[in-house]
């Protein structure tokens, strides 16, 4: 058989965008997606574009996954379930937190369809959820992990590498060659780039070298503050909210963002920076997630690994408590006294976060500190906005608790990160693709990567394609 000379990408997901992370690589018969994220947006779109694939699932040999976030693995069950059966190639770490978030997900898409069962009208076409568990546990039979730094081929003549992305733990940076008839071809895939100096893990590997790279570009022309005005900014919080005798709501993300948020929490508690008050991690998911972090030390950074050692309650024990039924998240939310209530999601589009909401956004003592990415059309960006009015269960309720945006705690690469680890393959790489950003940070980061010398950088639309 003829060996092809150039594989092409077609950019599925994430393209001009936050969401849905999803790109087909063809060379030859082969057909391999990196990443099978969710897309989330309004309902209806997203249930469109989450339900239907624009390729045949079953001529997809493989995936390669690059860490377990929703938005790049978390349709990777309707995947299976629409007939893929091959390997989803991740690190250890991704594959075991990729379970868990998997697990959740399911249960969310049940709960989903059941809620709308119930409200529409008798007679109308009942709703199936995206995905089940089975759906969820045939995935994980398909997981097959490998170590950082190490080279397997997936396909012939088609080779994998992992190197750490510092973004998740886990997480990974993809390098793929293809051994053609024209010689070698490279392709580098970010995933989520993770930041500089941040704790807990470890900073990212040099990115690896390709001739065509696919990078994130989320705060592309945009910086994070320093991780020490960070904790400052969070101690002031805290005390001003308690003051005013008002609860802290902290939307995040159960994996990653809320064992930084304990992390930081945890930090200010060993100086005596905070008020004696309770702290709550409200959201079943998070804390098995925080299992799983504990059982990969190998991820850490070196402080984080002493620190682990001489506290052990790092990212909780007698300072925080994990909230895992909804008795107990009901006995919080009637709570009327000050407390710290961190619970999911990080958008505020589902999760117990929204009972917490709808409870306090009318509270001018209460404070709800948004620390992540904002989609457009969530109910998190709204807050953001500070628009007058919100939409919560179907009730619109005043805004009048304050509302403050901490950007340090963001985990992705922000506009000095990217140009420092992508300055030194200005020379060797031929073609960059910029996906998983809206378009006015990516073109940010688009003017800059041209500036240092990258002769081609693109930012594509759905569906179009490269070849290199």
């Amino acid at each position: 058989m003829t060996t092809p000379s150039s594989p092409i990408v077609t950019f599925w997901g994430a393209a001009r965008t936050v969401t849905g992370s999803m790109h087909l690589v063809e060379w030859g018969r082969h057909r391999l997606l990196l990443d099978c994220g969710m897309f989330q947006g309004h309902r209806s779109e997203a249930r469109e574009r989450n339900s239907r694939f624009p390729f045949a699932t079953k001529d997809i040999d493989a995936v390669v996954l690059s860490h377990a976030h929703i938005d790049h693995c978390g349709n990777l069950p309707n995947l299976v379930r629409q007939g893929f059966s091959g390997p989803i190639h991740c690190t250890p770490a991704t594959a075991d937190l990729a379970e868990v978030m998997l697990t959740d997900s399911a249960r969310i898409q049940e709960e989903d369809a059941e809620y709308l069962n119930r409200k529409q009208h008798r007679g109308g076409r009942r709703i199936e959820p995206l995905y089940d568990v089975g759906d969820v546990q045939r995935t994980a039979r398909l997981l097959r992990t490998t170590s950082y730094n190490l080279k397997r081929e997936i396909l012939p003549g088609i080779q994998l590498s992992f190197v750490d992305a510092g973004h998740l733990l886990g997480s990974a940076m993809v390098s793929l060659t293809f051994q053609t008839t024209g010689g070698e071809r490279s392709l580098t895939f970010t995933g989520d780039l993770g930041r500089r100096g941040l704790p807990i893990l470890r900073d990212p590997a040099p990115v690896p070298p390709g001739e065509l790279l696919i990078c994130e570009s989320t705060y592309g022309g945009r910086t994070h503050p320093p991780v020490d005005e960070l904790t400052d900014e969070l101690a002031e919080l805290v005390a001003r909210t308690h003051q005013r005798g008002g609860k802290l709501l902290i939307p995040a993300f159960s994996l990653g963002r809320t064992q930084a948020v304990v992390y930081f929490l945890h930090l200010l508690i060993q100086a005596n920076r905070l008020p004696d008050l309770p702290i709550y991690v409200d959201s079943p998911l998070a804390a098995n997630a925080t299992e799983i972090f504990q059982l990969h030390p190998e991820c850490f950074d070196a402080e984080t690994t002493q620190l682990l050692k001489d506290r052990p309650e790092l990212f909780g024990g007698r300072h925080v408590r994990y909230l895992r039924t909804p008795m107990d998240s009901k006995r919080v939310n009637a709570r009327q006294e000050p407390c710290i209530v961190i619970a999911a999601s990080g958008m505020c589009e589902t999760g117990r976060i929204l009972h917490h909401l709808k409870q306090n956004v009318e509270d001018p003592r209460a404070t709800i500190a948004i620390i992540g990415y904002q989609a457009p059309n969530t109910l998190g960006r709204r807050l953001l906005e500070r628009q007058p009015q919100v939409r919560i269960h179907d009730q619109w309720l005043p805004l009048q608790a304050e509302v403050v945006a901490l950007n340090g705690f963001s985990s992705h690469a922000d506009h000095n990160d990217f140009l420092s680890f992508l300055g030194p393959l200005s020379g060797s790489t031929k073609k960059v693709r910029l996906v998983h950003g809206e378009e006015a940070p990516a073109e940010a980061l688009a003017q800059a990567l041209r500036a240092l010398g990258f002769a081609d950088v693109g930012i594509p639309e759905r569906g179009e394609q490269v070849s290199w």
